[in-house]
């Protein structure tokens, strides 16, 4: 995976080990939840893009949002879908459009990777956000929102 440029000057690219520290803090600011041995588990696998990934969002300042993926199997797509499992941009980085640059990065890395569709769970904490997604082209199934994949 490369690292893209976009015009406000942020760069999305995937998580390295030293992103780590920050990546950790990024979801602790979303989670409330302190730092477990689990998480170091998870992240090196991300990094090795096998069930997951972290990308990044950054500018010379440093890492402003992060947004993680899992990588599911299902017969019923023959093969792999992606959920997007958080989606966090600093405070400090309000108004850079983040989210959406995010999450773009990730739907284009899934359907490079050949998954048939991306989704994510609507829970309390991100129904206000429905319209976020819905722009950028999910639907509303039950209580989660997915988007079918073109794959390449």
């Amino acid at each position: 995976m490369t690292v893209e440029q976009h015009p406000n000057g942020v760069r999305t690219r995937p998580a390295e080990v030293t992103d780590q520290s920050r990546v950790f803090d990024l979801i602790e600011q979303l989670t409330g939840e302190a730092i477990t041995s689990r998480w170091q588990t998870v992240y090196e696998s991300h990094l090795r893009r096998e069930r997951g990934a972290v990308v990044v969002a950054e500018n010379d300042d440093g890492i402003l949002g992060i947004a993680t993926v899992s990588y599911n199997m299902t017969i019923r797509y023959g093969g792999e879908y992606c959920e997007l499992e958080e989606l966090i941009v600093d405070d400090s980085a309000r108004g850079l459009n983040l989210g959406r640059i995010l999450v773009q990065r990730t739907i284009d890395d899934a359907q490079l990777r050949g998954c048939a569709e991306i989704g994510l769970y609507l829970v309390p904490s991100t129904e206000g956000n429905r319209g976020f997604y819905e722009k950028l082209g999910f639907e509303v199934i039950g209580t989660e929102m997915r988007q079918t994949l073109e794959t390449n």
